[in-house]
């Protein structure tokens, strides 16, 4: 399920509810398609339409994130659900439902696509910004990369179905840890994890980032309605 770092184009290497609430704002119900569904249709469509543009040498500037951001501002967004391949495709879909499956069902369809989107949009700028800064170093030697792919957000819903659960939190009440002890161990846990996928071409730093976003997310029981 992991993010691909691409090389730089050019370079080397509503129906309301008894309480009132929109459908919208309700835990998800058995007569409505779940947002898993929703994003896995989103997935391959527009992965057919990499596979059609590339053909016509467009699809990097559709939906690679690369920098300057300011360049392509659409990429933001489409790059969270552009993939690299069949198999980042396949990889990603099926850790979405793993892990995104219990997050939709106790939040609301709109809370849930924005998460993905804003999670995996953050994890995407992260991403290009600090590989760009790093390849700009005069001690680090390699050409910035753009990124695209679905894992940063979907390892931010691994964060969140870890903090966010309901063992978590009572554990959480009943213990008092200081607010940097727990900011310390989630970027301590973030980077375990990140290192655990380490691998060519993957997009570590998105993978951190949004797992600690989701970390802090769940903690803060950010998707309860």
């Amino acid at each position: 399920m992991a993010n691909r770092s691409r090389p730089r184009p050019g370079a080397s290497a509503s129906r309301s509810t008894g309480s009132g609430s929109s459908a919208s704002e309700s835990p998800a119900a058995n007569d409505q398609p779940s947002p898993i569904y929703e994003l896995l249709v989103i997935f391959g469509l527009v992965f057919l339409i990499q596979v059609i543009t590339d053909i016509v040498g467009i699809m990097a500037g559709l939906f690679v994130l690369t920098l300057p951001l300011a360049e392509n501002p659409w990429t933001i967004v489409t790059s969270v659900y552009a993939h690299g391949g069949l198999w980042h495709l396949l990889s990603n879909s099926l850790a979405l439902v793993l892990f995104g499956w219990p997050v939709a069902r106790a939040t609301s369809r709109v809370r849930f696509h924005t998460f993905v989107l804003v999670t995996g949009s953050i994890a995407g700028i992260s991403q290009v910004l600090i590989s760009g800064f790093a390849a700009a170093a005069p001690i680090v030697s390699g050409d910035p990369v753009g990124v695209l792919g679905a894992s940063g957000a979907i390892f931010a819903l691994l964060g969140y179905l870890i903090t966010g659960n309901r063992l978590s939190a009572g554990f959480a009440s009943i213990i008092d840890v200081p607010q940097w002890v727990t900011i310390a161990v989630f970027v301590g846990l973030a980077t375990v994890v990140t290192l655990m996928t380490a691998a060519p071409r993957v997009a570590l730093i998105a993978h951190f980032t949004g797992f600690l976003l989701g970390l802090l997310a769940g903690r803060a029981r950010l998707l309860e309605i």
